[in-house]
């Protein structure tokens, strides 16, 4: 950290983001990891199945309720 806030000292154009500045200097501003890359594809992939799920979920409960008779029938049964 110490090398890097030296760097930052003897910047001649000082940067508008001190904090940008120790970000890249670190390496925080690096090319992400391709395994979190494929993790984050794999997530938004699993995100539109759970969206897709959902859906036929509900027009499998609104088919189902065509057939089964309301609720108020079953209690005075």
């Amino acid at each position: 950290l110490f090398p890097v806030l030296v760097a930052l000292y003897e910047e001649p154009e000082k940067p508008n983001s001190a904090l940008d500045f120790l970000k890249h200097h670190l390496g925080a501003s690096a090319p992400e990891n391709p395994e979190i890359e494929a993790l984050r594809l794999e997530a938004a992939e699993m995100k539109e199945k759970y969206e897709a799920v959902l859906e036929e979920n509900k027009k499998l409960k609104s088919k189902l309720a065509q057939y089964e008779p309301p609720q108020e029938e079953k209690r005075g049964e």
